[in-house]
Parts: structure tokens; sequence; C-alpha cells
């Protein structure tokens, strides 16, 4: 039997699989049993095969080597690989497709492949590198292990001392950031260098909140494991990797924050959730901790949510100037629901802030029910849940409907009593604003069908359904433009009518990386939304109980842009990059 301390993911189709039996490889046995449970586990069948031991993955990789015509490594035995090599190919794209450049010679560049059979990421890594690429297949477990020792940031004892360095040379940084306790009815100011001069620890984490709002991060991760403490950032919807003290400082950088947020410092077994502020630049900011123990220790995450960032221009969001249109016509009706999807960290939270910013006059009593408010907004009258006690989203609602509300905003639709509320709401004379997780608009509407509430009352209720999603915008100051083939920008479903082509290319744009973006190559993302008006047409549908493809067909006949549209106008306007919209709008490629 191999060795199943990692588990193999390997794709081998059943085309292959029968001809690894024509060669007398496996039995036809075997396959037979592999395949049932393939169906049984949803698993790759070449992960079954050598699960089951009926092969090893050296000799399957052997095999796939001459079927392919691609030669086969190991990566065990190279020779150590350049930094420079590695740099071509993003951490985030190396390890989602499992490769690994290990070879650059002239204009062309090698990648070991885990998977043979993906070659459009081989397309896709020629447009962002501008190289040609060969592969080479080699065995996922050595290329996991490559990518952890290439891609590994600085030993602990570095990262220490880089960030013990930065606290000598950025007093500035550290001393800006001061913590602001709240007292009952008051708030007092302590700074943090003042309560403790000396300690290296409380040194560490003013830098770890520095440097996060400096880099305009959303959120932290502190994360212990066996050996070592990890610190992340997430700049722009994707992690990345930061200094780190050494494991030993773990559970003082835990008490310091529990501390700061009023937490139990002594309880290591229960999850904990708390709020600090901090102010910078005579900016204060709240921040939201989570607190969850894990094996090796306790994990935290902290929720940075600056005030402004929640509350900007609808013309600033990414809105098409369509979709906008339709926005602020549903927005600004007298009753009626609105709705809007897409996963966490889409922007939801935005959207609706500002949407209740444009709306938040003294005219208009707005009252809102949410888990957990992320920020409090003057005028605005805003309720935490509690479940705990019976205050949830639906007892939350029901209460609202007697303290005279004219717009209401409800933070999710849950279940199907929040969802007969809401619209009860919607039917009585309120706007209603309110989020649920589906994958498009349409979907929306489905969704609703499923939790039991009747097409004849969300016919008449909702006023439209936006989803949502975030890109990356590429860093004005080291933008560049680079030519594609439009035969590869068609193959994305790029409309020929939108090409301006010369010589058969098409010039985008990208960031080369630079200090402003971290050399990452984006700064700031941009909303892409999909805004499905409901008009008497498509409430006819509805109660009709039509598809949710129906609908959405129907929605484009009316002007709707799929996500997947929004991000090709954004592609082409130079505002993001291919690589970008291939990531978030990959489910939406037939829009």
């Amino acid at each position: 039997m191999p060795n199943n301390e990692h588990v193999i993911s390997l794709n081998l189709s059943r085309r292959l699989a029968e001809l690894l039996v024509q060669e007398k490889i496996i039995s036809s046995a075997q396959l037979k049993e592999a395949l049932e449970a393939q169906r049984e586990k949803n698993e790759k069948l070449g992960t079954v095969l050598i699960a089951k031991g009926f092969i090893t993955e050296e000799r399957i990789l052997q095999f796939l080597s001459a079927q392919c015509d691609i030669s086969y490594i190991t990566l065990s035995g190279m020779p150590e690989i350049a930094p420079e090599v590695i740099a071509l190919v993003p951490e985030t794209i190396a390890r989602q497709h499992t490769l690994l450049p290990f070879n650059k010679t002239n204009n062309a560049i090698t990648i070991a492949v885990a998977d043979p059979l993906n070659v459009l990421i081989l397309d896709d890594l020629k447009m962002m590198t501008g190289c040609d690429v060969k592969a080479a297949l080699a065995s996922e477990t050595e290329i996991l292990a490559a990518l952890d020792k290439y891609y590994k940031p600085a030993s602990s004892q570095d990262a220490l001392d880089d960030i013990l360095k930065q606290s000598q040379t950025s007093e500035e940084a550290a001393d800006g950031v001061e913590h602001v306790e709240e007292k009952k009815e008051e708030e007092n100011s302590l700074s943090v260098e003042k309560s403790a001069e000396d300690a290296p620890v409380i040194k560490m984490v003013n830098l770890i909140l520095a440097n996060a709002i400096k880099a305009k991060a959303s959120d932290i991760h502190i994360e212990p494991y066996q050996k070592e403490l990890r610190i992340r950032y997430r700049i722009d919807g994707v992690l990345h990797e930061q200094p780190s003290p050494p494991k030993k400082f773990h559970a003082a950088i835990c008490a310091r924050l529990k501390i700061m947020s009023n937490l139990d410092i002594s309880e290591r077994r229960l999850p904990q959730d708390g709020r600090l502020k901090v102010r910078v630049a005579d900016k204060q900011i709240d921040m939201r901790v989570s607190v969850l123990p894990c094996a090796p220790g306790e994990k935290i995450v902290m929720r940075i949510a600056d005030t402004a960032g929640l509350s900007v221009q609808m013309s600033r969001l990414g809105f098409e100037p369509e979709a906008l249109a339709v926005f602020n016509r549903c927005m600004k009706a007298p009753y009626g629901i609105n709705l809007i999807t897409g996963p966490t960290g889409s922007g939801k939270s935005t959207t609706l802030y500002s949407a209740l910013s444009v709306l938040n006059t003294p005219e208009h009593n707005i009252m809102t029910v949410e888990d957990p408010v992320e920020v409090q907004l003057h005028g605005i009258n805003q309720v935490q849940v509690h479940a705990a006690i019976g205050l949830t989203f639906a007892a939350g609602l029901r209460s609202f409907l007697r303290q005279d509300p004219d717009v209401i905003m409800v933070g999710e639709i849950r279940d199907l009593e929040t969802a007969q509320i809401a619209i009860n709401a919607a039917l009585t004379g309120h706007l209603v604003f309110s989020t649920l997780h589906t994958n498009d608009a349409p979907g929306s509407i489905t969704r609703l069908n499923m939790m039991g509430v009747e097409p004849f009352l969300s016919s008449s209720s909702i006023l439209m359904v936006v989803a949502q999603r975030l890109v990356r915008g590429i860093c004005l100051k080291c933008k560049e433009s680079y030519d594609v083939e439009v035969d590869w920008l068609l193959k994305l479903g790029v409309p020929q009518n939108l090409l301006q082509a010369r010589n058969g290319k098409v010039s985008l744009h990208k960031g080369k990386g630079c200090e402003n973006c971290a050399g990452t190559g984006y700064r700031g993302r941009q909303g892409l939304y999909e805004v499905l008006e409901v008009t008497d047409t498509v409430r006819q549908m509805i109660l009709d109980k039509a598809t949710a493809k129906e609908i959405k067909d129907q929605g484009r006949k009316q002007g709707m842009l799929t996500l997947r549209e929004c991000a090709i106008r954004k592609l082409l306007g130079g505002v993001t990059t291919a690589e970008e919209m291939i990531r978030v709008t990959a489910s939406d490629i037939e829009g």
C-alpha cells in the first residue's frame, strides 16, 4: 500500500483508466471497484486507484507521461531553483493548480505540473508571464513540498528581527496607534506605547495593527502551528503572509489582544468575540476580534472596519451606468424588497451601507438588525442579533414594525420566518434591504421558493436582486500594457464586437509590481454587479415558477449584465486583469 499521509488528487479520465487495463497495469475488476468507489466518494479516479493500492503514484505518472507525450521529472534530486524563476508565478496560482516553475531559458519557462490534462492553465501562464510555457509531469507530493520550500517566508527568528528592527526604525508607525478603551458611556484614549514602553509584545502587536492599517488590509490572521506562528493580512481579498515572531510569543500576543478587546484572558477553551478600537493619525478604526481555540493554540482573526470605507458614493462602487440607474430607481422606491446576494467578502455590507447613507436623512426612520453590527452609523438605529436570549433576525424584525420605520435593513434572510416577516413589511409600505447567499441574481428567486416563500408573495414584493463580486484593480503607479491573441479572449467569452484588434492582437493591462502595491500589481477593488429588475414580465415568470435560467434569459433581454460581462468590461477598460477576471467569475463563464 502507498503512503497515504498525503492524499493524492490525481486527475485520470475513464478513457485513460481503460488503457491501464489494456496494458495490464490494473485488472478490469480493479477498475470496476475503483469506479464504484469514485461515485460514492466523489473523488478523482486516479486518487481512488492509488488509495486502494491498485497502482503506485510513480507508476501512474509514468503511464500518463507516455500517454500525454509529456516528460516525467523528479523534483527531489533537482538543483536549487533560482528565486527569479519562482517569482514568475504567483503563489496563489501555483498552489491552486499544483504547479511549480523550475527552469527558464531565454523566453521560455518549464513548469512542473501534477495534472497533465489541465492545458488551459498553460495558456493562462503564457499570457501572465509573456513567455513560452512547457509542462513537465511531477509527483503532486513533491510539488507540494517544493511549494512549501520555495514560497515559505523567512524563518521565525528572521521575522522577529524584522519586527524589532521595524519597531526601532519606524517609531512613527508604532507610536501612531492608540488603543481606545471603552468605559461605560465614556471613551478614553490610552497610548499603547505609554502603557508598556519597553514591552516587546506591545511593540509587536502595535506594529501588526499599524502595518495592516497602512496596507489597507480587511482582516488580520494570527495562526499558531506546531512549531511556528503565522501572520497573514487579507489585502484586496487575497491573503498575504507577513513577517512573524517565534511561536513562544503567541500566548503573550493573544493575551494582549484579549485585554484590548475586553475578553476573558484566562479562557482558552471556548471561542470568544469582542471589539477593539484603535486611533491612527487622528482616525478611529473599529476592529472585530474573533478568538477560536485550535489544537496548537488560539487563532485570532481581526476584521478591520473602516467607517469611511463602508460608506462609499454609489458611483464609486463599480456599477456599470445602466445597472446603477436600475439600482438608484429601486433604492428610492417607497416600498418593496431589494436583495443583495453574494458570498462572504463580496462587498455586500459596503453596498448596503452606501445605499442606507444615501437614504439617511431626517425624513427617514432607518432601522437595521445585523449579526454583527459592523460599523455604527449616526442617524441609523442598529440592533445586534443575540440568538442566546431570543433576539433573532425574525424577533428584531417583528419589533421593528412597532417602531414606525420607513426603511428596514435585515442583515440576512436565513429562514422562512424571517423571509415572511420581511415580505409582509414590504407589502405594508416599508422599504426593505436584505441579503441572501446565492451565486447569481436569478438564483435568489429559486432560493426563496425552496425556503417555502409562496411565489405570489415574492413576485409582489421584490423590486430588484443584485448579485455582486469584487475584483482587484490594477495598480495605477505600475500599470503597463501588453498584447494577447484575439482567439484567447474569444475562448474566455469576450464578444468579438467588443474587441479592437490590431494584427490579430488586443492590448490589455496589468501591474508590473511596485512599492505602492507591495509588488502584487493590484491596488484596491471594484465591484461587479448583476442587477435584475423585477419587471411585470419577471413577476409573471415567478408566479409561473420559471427556472433560474429562464429568469436569467429574460433579465438579459431587459438589459441585465451578468457578472462575467461586467468583468469583461473592466478587463477591456484597463481596470483589472484577465487573471483576476478568470479567478472571480470562472463559474459564470457561460455569461
